[in-house]
């Protein structure tokens, strides 16, 4: 069953965002202020990229869609970080409706080789366990007598943390919030050409069958002074502590994710 995760690597299309900018020309300067892009890649670097590279199951696409107005220092900055990452491709578009655009590109992508294909999305600082695509082919299979019935389902795995990075590591804070990406994925019929990025994640329960797996650290939801949805007035914060000895040894043997890397990344971009 194929199984494809898109990253929107700032991508500046018409929509997906929660926080608007007036121009076109407004959004990008703000996706490529160079602060945000060195904090973006920090993430990706060390936290994103590590589980999916570390994968019990490596037979998945990562397509990662950027804008064509991508500046040609961090395409190659993005290129270099795949580099040895086979399941990674990179495709850019020009300004466009966003869930258009998101939809051309994981067809683009889609075999539509009469199975079912899972999908699902992430953010540049979000991550999964090394056992994600594993345990979401198992569980595909339990659901699959569903699958006949329905044009999608959706698959979530709904235990992990919420995670901030700095240049002191890592601030966790659990979290069993249902439908929350990165571990949220959508099984489509055979011939069904919509994507993950076609539904608001949280609205998923809204519009199709879903069936939920706890009871096992399945994600990290990365939280950021960049994030999107925290950027409107009345969002609260939450509380998080920092990792010890042991929570760096589960996020290590969990996601692959060095919490003293990240640190060391975090504080590379105070020093610059």
């Amino acid at each position: 069953m194929q199984t494809i995760g898109i990253c929107r690597f700032s991508y500046p299309g018409d929509g997906g965002f929660q926080v608007e900018h007036a121009t076109l020309q407004e959004r990008m300067d703000y996706l490529y202020a160079s602060a945000r892009m060195a904090e973006r890649f920090a993430t990706f670097e060390t936290m994103t990229l590590p589980p999916l590279m570390a994968q019990s199951d490596d037979d998945f696409t990562l397509l990662i869609v950027i804008g064509e107005s991508l500046p040609a220092r961090y395409v190659d900055r993005l290129h270099a970080a795949v580099e040895h990452m086979p399941q990674a491709v990179i495709r850019a578009y020009p300004p466009a409706p966003h869930r258009k655009i998101m939809q051309e590109a994981i067809n683009t992508v889609r075999r539509f080789d009469g199975d079912a294909c899972l999908q699902f999305r992430m953010d540049d600082d979000d991550a999964v366990a090394c056992s994600y695509i594993e345990r979401l082919r198992e569980a595909a299979q339990d659901v699959l007598p569903m699958a006949a019935k329905h044009r999608h389902i959706a698959i979530d795995f709904n235990q992990g943390f919420i995670a901030r990075p700095s240049a002191r590591g890592l601030d966790v804070a659990p979290t069993n919030t249902p439908y929350t990406t990165a571990a949220l994925a959508l099984m489509f019929q055979p011939d069904l050409p919509l994507s993950v990025m076609n539904f608001a994640h949280m609205k998923v329960g809204q519009k199709m069958p879903t069936v939920t797996f706890s009871g096992q650290d399945m994600l990290i939801r990365g939280h950021n002074d960049y994030n999107d949805s925290r950027q409107k007035p009345g969002i609260k914060a939450p509380r998080l502590t920092p990792l010890d000895a042991s929570g760096k040894a589960h996020f290590k043997a969990t996601y692959a994710i060095d919490a003293d890397a990240v640190a060391a990344a975090f504080a590379a971009l105070s020093s610059d």
